[in-house]
């Protein structure tokens, strides 16, 4: 099979390969992947910011295709099925599993920048009908998150969530947000990006630009009282306007760290509105269940900003590193379907 391996942590040693095509074993599924996506983290594992046990590596945790053969011991699945393989395959749902025993596809197993991949059956969850494989690849990481903050941050009708950047998780969340009845604040650098969010149902847009004060903006919006729900997506950077912009009992849910990871700030907007700070490492396979059927009962739709050919893997990770999509970034396999 067609393979990229990551053979250093450099973006220039993403190379295409031909390697075995596996086979599944007992409780495993192999799936013929036709699109891939991706994620800061594939983007931090490629240049070596988040280490990875052992190289080569096949590298992307994101993507979908279809079933096409299964192990000894596997039901309820059928060569053909359109299916999506979960980021952490071992979390099928309650708590997250031990370090030492958690496997991430891309980063510790084999990820999606393949033609065929082996996971576990239990980590596979039906393409919404409406959805093609493109789109059905930007699921596992980016909508997984954003559902888990708007459930986390207790999101219904007349709720206000504010939204860092317009990346993958940010338009999932908005999309969730406005399905469950609440206003939406964003901000960006760009203002063209900014009036898309707005056909995509924003209330409130923010340049962080022009407004530097963006936290002090939040507030005036929301007559002093901020907001239910912060998706941080910024780190060191953002962190402190984000808990000035926070409500009282309000939610900062922490998933990013694009404006670094070192964090020193002061401890006493978290104690005197008594905040909930809450990370994120995505979410469980039920989690991912649950948002695709917010997906399916909504007819919502990911954000694709651009999609990339299978030879063209590196102008897709070179694109994520510029940071100008608006959306996902999304890989096609050229495998048919």
């Amino acid at each position: 099979m067609r393979a990229y391996q990551l053979e250093a942590p450099r973006l220039d040693a993403v190379r295409i390969a031909e390697l075995p095509r596996p086979t599944p074993g007992a409780g495993e599924v192999l799936v013929r992947l036709h699109a891939a996506s991706l994620n800061y983290v594939d983007l931090a594992v490629a240049t070596g910011a988040f280490p990875v046990p052992s190289l080569p590596l096949i590298p992307a945790a994101d993507g979908a295709g279809e079933v096409v053969e299964t192990g000894s011991g596997v039901t309820g699945l059928a060569e053909g099925d359109r299916v999506i393989p979960h980021f952490l395959p071992d979390w099928s749902a309650g708590a997250l599993p031990p370090v030492a025993g958690r496997r991430m596809r891309g980063i510790t197993m084999p990820g999606s920048l393949a033609d065929y991949a082996v996971v576990p059956a239990v980590s596979l969850v039906p393409v919404p009908q409406h959805l093609s494989f493109t789109e059905a690849a930007t699921l596992p990481i980016a909508a997984t998150t954003a559902w888990r903050a708007i459930r986390t941050g207790a999101i219904r009708p007349g709720s206000t969530v504010l939204l860092l950047g317009t990346g993958g998780v940010s338009l999932f969340a908005l999309q969730f947000a406005k399905a469950a009845g609440a206003r939406v604040i964003i901000t960006s650098s760009s203002d063209a990006k900014l009036e898309r969010a707005k056909a995509l149902g924003a209330d409130e847009m923010i340049n962080y630009t022009t407004t530097p004060d963006w936290d002090v903006r939040v507030l005036e919006l929301t007559g002093g009282a901020g907001v239910d729900l912060v998706v941080e997506t910024g780190g060191a950077g953002t962190f402190a306007r984000s808990l000035n912009a926070a409500a009282e009992e309000g939610t900062v849910f922490v998933i990013g760290f694009l404006s670094g990871a070192d964090l020193q700030t002061s401890l006493f907007p978290i104690i005197m509105k008594m905040l909930k700070v809450v990370g994120s490492n995505t979410g469980s396979v039920a989690d991912l269940r649950e948002a695709v059927r917010a997906i399916e009962a909504g007819k919502l739709r990911p954000v694709v900003d651009r999609v990339h050919d299978f030879e063209d893997a590196a102008g897709a990770y070179a694109a994520l590193s510029r940071g100008s999509h608006f959306g996902k970034i999304a890989i096609a396999l050229g495998n048919g379907g």
